[in-house]
C-alpha cells in the first residue's frame, strides 16, 4: 500500500485494503493478547505477599488475558476457505401470506442489527416488499471481514410462534422462513460461466404496493440454464451495475452448489456419526407467546431473552453452533 502509485487502480487498491482487513482481524487481538502475557511475565517475579494492590491488578489482567485467548480459541472455528469472506444473504417468506411476511422482515432486520453490531455493512440487491407488511423476500450483501464465516449458521429455516398483531381475534400463529447465506466470491476464483449458458432478463423495479422504483429498464434477473440457478439485482443505480451485481450472486450461489455437492459425496463416502445439517431443515425456533424462549434445534442452545435475540443478539448461537461443528 505505501507504493508510489497504489491508488492509481481503485479496484485493486480496495481488494487489497480488504484483505489486509481480514488480516488484522487474525493478527492484531494476537498481539494484544501475547503483549498482555509478557506484562504479566515481567510483574510476577516482583510480586511480593504484601503488595495487595498490585496483586489484584495481577489478577484482573489475568482474568482478561483467558477471555482474549478464549476469544482467540474460539476464532480458530472460523478455518474455512472462505469462512473469511463477506456473506450474500437471503431472507424467504414462507406460507401464510402477511404473517410470514411480517416474520421475514423481522429475521432481516434482526441479521443487520447483528451485523452494525459487529462494523459490517449492509447491502441490499434485491428485495420484494409484502403486499400489507413485511418483505416476501430480500437479498442483500453484508460486508465484513469473517461475515460469511459467522452467519452460514443460519442457513435453514426458522419458525416463530407468537399472537398475530394481523389477527382481530387474537390468535397463535406460527409462521416460517427460510435463510441462505453463501460466501461472497472474488472475481478471480475458477468459476467458468460461459455466456451461452445465460438467459438475462431486465425489467423494472418494484418498490412497497407495486410503485416503481425507477422509469428505466434497469433490474437484472440472470438465469444459469444447465443448473436452473436465478440470480436478480434491483437495487443498484444502472443496468450494468445490477447485471454485475447479478453476476457476482449467481457466481457465489454456483460455488456454493459445487461445494455442497463435495460435502455429500465425502458424507456419501465415509459416513458422518453427526447429524448432518442441511439447507431446508428447521433449525431454530423463536416462541413469543404463551412464554419467551428461543431454542436452536441443532444445538439445544436456548435462551429466554428472545428480545434480545430479536435485537440482534446471536453471538451465543452462533458459537454454539461452530462448536457443535468442529466436534
Amino acid at each position: 500500500m505505501s507504493q508510489a502509485g497504489f491508488w492509481d487502480n481503485g479496484e485493486q487498491a480496495t481488494k487489497v485494503v480488504k484483505e489486509l482487513k481480514s488480516y488484522k482481524v487474525i493478527v492484531e487481538p494476537w498481539d494484544l493478547a501475547h503483549r498482555k502475557y509478557q506484562e504479566l511475565q515481567e510483574i510476577l517475579p516482583l510480586l511480593k505477599p504484601e503488595d495487595k494492590d498490585l496483586a489484584l491488578e495481577v489478577e484482573r489482567s489475568l482474568v482478561t488475558l483467558t477471555a482474549q485467548l478464549e476469544e482467540l480459541e474460539f476464532k480458530t472455528l472460523l478455518g474455512g476457505k472462505l469462512d473469511k469472506n463477506s456473506a450474500i444473504i437471503s431472507v424467504n417468506a414462507g406460507a401464510g401470506g402477511t404473517e410470514s411476511c411480517d416474520w421475514a422482515g423481522m429475521l432481516f432486520r434482526m441479521y443487520s442489527r447483528f451485523a452494525q453490531s459487529r462494523g459490517w455493512e449492509v447491502k441490499t440487491l434485491d428485495i420484494l416488499p409484502g403486499e400489507e407488511a413485511g418483505i416476501k423476500n430480500i437479498t442483500a450483501l453484508i460486508e465484513g471481514p469473517y461475515a460469511y464465516g459467522y452467519l452460514k449458521a443460519e442457513r435453514g429455516v426458522h419458525r416463530l410462534v407468537r399472537i398475530s398483531p394481523f389477527d382481530a381475534a387474537k390468535r397463535r400463529h406460527t409462521s416460517f422462513a427460510s435463510i441462505d447465506v453463501i460466501p461472497e466470491v472474488d472475481d478471480d476464483l475458477d468459476i467458468a460461466i460461459e455466456e451461452k449458458d445465460l438467459r438475462i432478463d431486465v425489467y423494472r423495479s418494484k418498490g412497497a404496493g407495486g410503485q416503481s422504483v425507477n422509469t428505466t429498464d434497469s433490474a437484472v434477473r440472470i438465469t444459469h440454464i444447465p443448473t436452473g440457478i436465478v440470480a436478480q439485482c434491483q437495487n443498484e443505480r444502472s443496468q450494468h451495475q445490477n447485471k454485475q451485481s447479478a453476476l457476482k450472486i449467481l457466481k457465489a450461489r454456483l460455488y456454493e452448489q459445487e461445494r455442497q455437492k463435495q460435502d455429500d459425496e465425502f458424507l456419501k463416502q465415509f459416513g458422518s456419526e453427526k447429524k448432518k445439517i442441511e439447507w431446508g431443515s428447521q433449525i431454530r425456533s423463536y416462541v413469543l407467546h404463551p412464554y419467551n424462549l428461543v431454542k436452536d434445534h441443532r444445538t439445544d442452545f436456548e435462551t429466554g431473552d428472545a428480545e434480545g435475540v430479536l435485537d440482534g443478539a446471536l453471538d451465543e448461537f452462533i458459537e454454539a453452533f461452530l462448536k457443535f461443528s468442529a466436534g
